[in-house]
C-alpha cells in the first residue's frame, strides 16, 4: 500500500504534487493501491474546503486512488497506542512547562550546543505522575541504539539516539504530534513505501523508533525527494507564484504538462515530452538526482507549448471558449508567441472582439471593412485580398496592416493566409 498524505492548511505546493505524481506512478508499476490521507490533526491551521480542493486537483491530474482517510478519525488509535507505550514504560509523562523548556533551549543556544531533552521527567516516581492536575505531554523514551534509515534516493544514514532524543508523541491537549500520528497511520494502513520530500528525512528515524517501540517489524521503504529550487537557486516558497499548483492551473498550464515537467526535473528520462501513462513504463527512482531540482518557468512554458501542439483541435477549441475544430487550429497558429491556454484564449478573443484601429490606418481599414462586408465568400485568402485591392485600390503597408488589424486585432502575428483558412466561416462576425 502507498499513501499520499497532504495537509489541508494551504494551496497545494508543486513539491506536494510531485510526491503525489510519483506515488501514482509507483502504485501503477507495483500494482499496489494508493490511498489519500488528509492530515488534519492541526485544527488551528486547517483551512475549510482545502481537503476538497486537494482531491479536485488530484482528479485533474488523473491520479487514481482508493480510500480517502482523515487522520483525525484515527485519534482513538493514536491515544490507545500512547497508553500502551506508557504501560510498557517505553514512554513517560513529561511535566516540564513550555517556559522551562524555553529556558533550557536558550541555555543550550548560549553554550552553542544543540538542545536535547535532559530526561528531567524520565524517572519520576509513579506517585508524581498520577492524579496530577498539571498539564503534561507524553514523550517516547530515547532509543537504546542508533537507527539506520535506508533511502532509495539518498542512500543510508544512521541517527544517534541522542539526536533522536526523547521526543513528544502526545501534546498537553492529548493530540498526537506529526511524527506519532504519521507512524501510527502508516502502520494502520499497512504502508510499504513512503515517498515524500527530503525535509522529512530527519523525521523518519523518529517514526521508525515509534514503530520499533510498538513491536511493528514490517520493513517500510523510503524515497525522500530533493527539494525544488526557484530560478534564483533558492528553495521555492509561497512567495513564488509558480510554487502553487492552483496558480499554475489558473495561468493556463495544462495538468499533463505540469505533471510532465515535475517528473522531468532532476530526473533522467528517455524523452523530454511525455504523458503519465508513458512514464509508468520507464520511471525509476535510480534516475532521480540527489541534488535539488531546479524549477524554470520558461522550461515549463516550453513543455506546455508542446502538449498544446499535441492536443486534439476540438479539445483545444473548448479550452479557448469555442467548440469548432477550426478555432483549435487557429489557436495553434499562435503557439510561437503564446504558451498557455490563458494566453491563447486572449489571442483568439482579440480576433472576435471589436477592433481598435490606430488613426494611421483608420481610413484604409474602414474602406477595407466595407469591401469585405460586400464580398462574396472566398475559399482562399489571396482571392479575398485581390477583391479588396480591386474594390478599394489600397495596397502595400496600408493594405496589409489594415487587413491584419481587422482580421486579428493585432499588428503582428501568424501568417494571415494561415489565419484566414481557420476564420473564413466567421468572417462576418469578425469584421463587424
Amino acid at each position: 500500500m502507498l499513501r499520499f498524505a497532504p495537509s489541508p492548511t494551504g494551496d497545494m505546493h508543486i513539491g506536494n504534487l510531485r510526491v503525489a505524481l510519483f506515488n501514482a506512478l509507483l502504485s501503477r508499476q507495483r500494482n499496489e493501491p494508493l490511498i489519500i490521507r488528509i492530515e488534519d490533526t492541526d485544527k488551528e491551521r486547517n483551512i475549510e474546503g482545502k481537503d476538497k480542493e486537494i482531491l479536485q486537483i488530484l482528479a485533474l491530474f488523473g491520479i487514481e486512488y482508493g480510500d480517502v482517510i482523515y487522520q483525525s478519525n484515527n485519534l482513538r488509535f493514536h491515544r490507545a497506542m500512547a497508553i500502551q507505550l506508557l504501560q510498557e514504560k517505553k514512554a513517560f509523562n513529561c511535566f516540564c512547562t513550555p517556559e522551562e523548556l524555553d529556558r533550557k533551549r536558550e541555555l543550550a543556544k548560549e553554550q552553542k550546543k544543540p538542545f536535547r531533552y535532559d530526561d528531567a521527567c524520565t524517572h519520576l516516581p509513579p506517585e508524581a505522575t498520577i492524579d496530577n492536575e498539571n498539564p503534561f505531554t507524553v514523550r517516547l523514551k530515547r532509543p537504546d541504539a542508533p537507527i539506520t534509515v535506508e533511502d532509495i534516493i539518498k542512500g543510508e544514514a544512521t541517527f544517534d539516539p541522542m539526536d533522536i532524543d526523547s521526543f513528544i508523541i502526545l501534546r498537553a491537549e492529548k493530540y498526537p504530534t506529526y511524527n506519532f500520528a504519521c507512524a501510527i497511520d502508516d502502520m494502520l494502513g499497512d504502508i510499504s513505501l513512503v515517498i515524500r520530500g527530503e525535509d522529512h528525512f530527519s523525521n523518519t528515524s523518529k517514526q521508525i523508533a515509534i514503530r520499533n517501540a510498538l513491536g511493528y517489524d514490517k520493513k517500510v521503504e523510503y524515497a525522500h525527494l530533493p527539494i525544488i529550487l526557484n530560478d534564483e537557486g533558492k528553495k521555492m516558497s509561497k512567495r513564488d507564484n509558480a510554487s502553487s499548483v492552483k496558480w499554475m492551473l489558473e495561468e493556463g498550464f495544462l495538468p499533463e504538462a505540469i505533471a510532465n515537467y515535475l517528473i522531468l526535473i532532476g530526473n533522467k528520462t528517455p524523452e523530454e515530452v511525455f504523458t503519465m501513462a508513458e512514464a509508468v513504463a520507464w520511471f525509476d527512482f535510480k534516475n532521480i538526482s540527489r541534488a535539488p531540482a531546479r524549477f524554470s518557468i520558461d522550461k515549463l512554458r516550453h513543455i506546455n507549448r508542446e502538449h498544446l501542439r499535441r492536443m486534439e483541435d476540438k479539445e483545444l477549441s473548448r479550452y479557448v471558449g469555442f467548440a469548432d475544430d477550426s478555432i483549435g487550429r487557429l489557436a495553434k497558429l499562435y503557439l510561437e508567441e503564446a504558451s498557455t491556454t490563458k494566453e491563447l484564449k486572449a489571442k483568439v478573443a482579440a480576433v472576435f472582439a471589436p477592433k481598435e484601429i490606430p488613426d494611421e490606418f483608420a481610413e484604409s481599414a474602414a474602406a477595407i471593412r466595407a469591401a469585405i462586408k460586400a464580398a462574396p465568400y472566398f475559399e482562399a485568402f489571396d482571392d479575398l485580398k485581390q477583391h479588396v485591392v480591386d474594390a478599394t485600390g489600397i495596397k502595400g503597408k496600408q493594405l496589409f496592416k489594415s487587413l491584419r488589424l481587422l482580421l486579428t486585432g493585432a499588428e503582428h502575428g501568424p501568417e494571415l493566409a494561415d489565419v484566414y483558412v481557420q476564420i473564413k466561416s466567421y468572417l462576418g462576425e469578425i469584421v463587424k
